[in-house]
């Protein structure tokens, strides 16, 4: 059965965990998720993305009956492919949204992490709690999770393995807004449906060199801007936002 779905509308993909109760990642979604990835990437009709768990739960971390069985050597073979599953989301060249309900632990906060903007409900919890199995994470916690909110906040989650309530990850910049439940879906998805209305190729740049830059020295990063910036110069989506805000003021340009 496939416990990942993708559903197009208005522009927006999304992406949608579908394995009850808890939507555990195991190794067939953690798959799926690649492979969803690359389509969301590929599709013209997908401007945006929106991760989604379902109502109840977003993600509630790995499947630890699964890893169990594991032994070292099927780790390090399987721990690349898992990294690479959630990298795939995470250089989607689309603005993505998690829409962040319940529980989003361990894998689930990994992955809500390489959304671009996270809304919350407000009876979200959210955490790192693999050192309470003996482990650190696995699928990017340790390096997006400090460049996200900053190393010592980072540590504290990492340490202790403790799940924050969904103010106090929007107090640390973990999620970006919090809002009713029963809204999250819908919020995340104007978000986004917002965003696939505007230039995509200057979206592209935009997320492109924010997460270049951040990995890199200040020259390499103006670098990268610099060669967007004159490019996007060559694109008909930069002609007709200049040509509207000369003849008809700003922020009114309809983007193809």
């Amino acid at each position: 059965m496939t416990t990942v779905h993708l559903e197009v509308a208005d522009g927006v993909g999304t992406i949608r965990l579908d394995r009850p109760p808890m939507n555990a990642l195991d190794i067939e979604l953690q798959d799926r998720l690649k492979d969803l990835a690359a389509e969301v990437t590929a599709r013209d009709d997908v401007r945006a993305v929106v991760l989604y768990g379902g109502e109840k739960v977003f993600a509630a971390g790995a499947d630890i009956k699964e890893m169990q069985d594991m032994d070292h050597t099927a780790m390090v073979v399987r721990s690349r492919a898992l990294q690479e599953s959630f990298t795939a989301i995470a250089r989607v060249p689309k603005p993505v949204v998690a829409a962040v309900t319940g529980y989003a632990l361990g894998g689930g906060c990994e992955l809500a992490l390489c959304a671009d903007f996270r809304v919350a409900a407000d009876n979200a919890k959210l955490g790192q709690p693999e050192i309470l199995l003996g482990l650190i994470p696995g699928a990017g916690g340790t390096q997006r999770l400090p460049r996200l909110i900053g190393p010592s906040k980072a540590k504290d989650l990492l340490f202790t393995g403790r799940m924050v309530k969904a103010e106090e990850a929007l107090a640390i910049g973990l999620v970006d807004r919090v809002v009713p439940a029963a809204e999250v879906y819908e919020q995340a998805h104007t978000w986004a449906a917002r965003l696939a209305k505007g230039p995509a190729l200057a979206l592209r740049a935009a997320k492109e060199a924010v997460d270049t830059g951040l990995e890199a020295d200040i020259d390499t990063g103006l670098a990268v801007e610099r060669t967007w910036f004159a490019g996007l110069f060559a694109t008909e989506d930069r002609e007709r936002g200049m040509r509207s805000f000369v003849e008809e003021g700003p922020g009114k340009a309809k983007f193809l």
